[in-house]
């Protein structure tokens, strides 16, 4: 599980597609301005956001025309007030004009998943619990999500298929029994973490028996949730506990309160409500 704050190395990639999907073999509309032209302008929230995806803005503008020139007032991970300036933008008409829609959907999608984390993440404060994201992104642009993901002040899970071992239910049924699945995963990944997703505090005991450094609790409830707690601390284990499962605002502070160690929801990077942002140009005598 990773909690820095380091930009995707694959971020030029994804603006490069982004770029291909919305301009194609070429922006009729911008050529309608004529090529001297020039603009300056500001990029406004029209909400209360967490802000992220300042370098996909950058890298858009920048594959564009690396003259268009960016001054931020608000850096990725800091929040912003409705009304409030994000960005300002300056250079040739055209390719401004060009870049605003990929660029803006860049920014509101990342502040959007980055506002999200972070209300989570204030829902549990105080409780030591720390909140997770899931592999539930869009594909194309996990690591963007999951970037703004810790912009929001939340931890990402794993990355992907291969950065760590989840046992869930089919991988069970496949191995014959949690232990054995738990066992193959022990000796296949020796350096990875395994973790084994457990439905009741029955499979709870037998992950525990079996080693798993981490057991997810899916849809337990709270009740059930604390004895999970307990059974650990009694056995004097190390595991730590996940609760999964239907995660809500409402719901997440009662489920860490109960002592699990991490929470992961899935929402906050599927169920994405895009941040309001608006950029306003002005132009000047070309």
């Amino acid at each position: 599980m990773t909690g820095a704050l380091e930009v995707p190395p694959d971020l030029p990639a994804q603006v490069a597609a982004a770029l291909r999907e919305d301009v194609g073999s070429g922006d009729v509309t911008a050529s309608l301005v004529p090529a001297t032209q020039r603009v300056r302008g500001e990029v406004v929230s029209r909400e209360d956001a967490v802000i992220c995806g300042a370098p996909w803005v950058a890298e858009t503008f920048h594959q564009l025309a690396p003259e268009i020139t960016l001054d931020w007032l608000v850096h990725d991970g800091e929040r912003i007030a409705a009304g409030g300036t994000v960005f300002r933008v300056a250079g040739p008409a055209r390719p401004v004009l060009t870049g605003e829609r990929t660029a803006l959907n860049f920014l509101q999608l990342l502040s959007g998943t980055a506002t999200a984390a972070q209300r989570f993440v204030a829902a549990v404060a105080g409780t030591g619990c720390e909140i997770l994201d899931t592999r539930k992104t869009l594909p194309g642009l996990r690591s963007a999500q999951k970037y703004a993901v810790r912009c929001g002040g939340a931890r990402n899970h794993r990355m992907g298929l291969h950065d760590m071992v989840l046992i869930k239910e089919n991988h069970i049924a496949a191995a014959g029994s949690l232990a054995a699945a738990i066992a193959a995963g022990r000796r296949l990944a020796s350096r990875r973490q395994v973790e084994a997703e457990v439905e009741s505090l029955a499979e709870l005991e037998q992950a525990l028996a079996a080693g798993a450094d981490i057991i997810m609790l899916d849809d337990f409830t709270l009740a059930d949730l604390r004895s999970a707690v307990q059974r650990v601390r009694a056995a004097g284990s190390k595991a730590k506990l996940e609760a999964s499962g239907s995660v809500t605002l409402q719901t997440v502070r009662a489920i860490a309160e109960t002592g699990v160690d991490y929470v992961s929801v899935g929402s906050l990077t599927k169920h994405v409500r895009a941040i309001d942002l608006s950029m306003r140009l002005q132009f000047s005598a070309a």
